[in-house]
């Protein structure tokens, strides 16, 4: 952790798990080979969180490493809901677990949308 990411006594800040979290899907998604600029640009559709349920066990503190699992819960046709945890990487104890849905839905309108069939692919072989 950085010293950016922490309160004055060096503990990370609840609201920068959702960052942590977000980056962690974002990666995710690369991994498929989506990025979400041309999914915007070529497909018109784009992800905006629904929901998140988050339950912090542990806190983290400054300079130690995090690491954030991301897991396929559940897929429909236009949201994914996401299982997601921190741990701490040298003992992997569990800090944080959250679950997160994204909905999927068009760029201009910001009506719900399908997602793309490529993608929903590759997340159906993921979940």
């Amino acid at each position: 952790m950085y010293y950016e990411d922490t309160d004055a006594g060096g503990i990370v800040y609840y609201a920068n798990y959702l960052r942590f979290l977000e980056r962690a899907r974002t990666e995710f998604l690369r991994g498929f080979g989506v990025e979400q600029d041309d999914l915007m640009r070529d497909e018109q559709r784009q992800f905006v969180v629904r929901r998140v349920n988050v339950d912090f066990r542990a806190p983290a503190r400054f300079n130690e490493a995090l690491a954030v699992s991301v897991e396929v819960s559940r897929l429909r046709r236009a949201s994914v809901e996401f299982h997601q945890a921190v741990v701490r990487s040298n003992s992997g104890e569990l800090l944080v677990s959250a679950d997160v849905q994204i909905a999927c839905v068009h760029t201009e309108t910001g009506a719900p949308g399908a997602i793309p069939q490529m993608l929903l692919e590759a997340l159906n072989r993921a979940s």
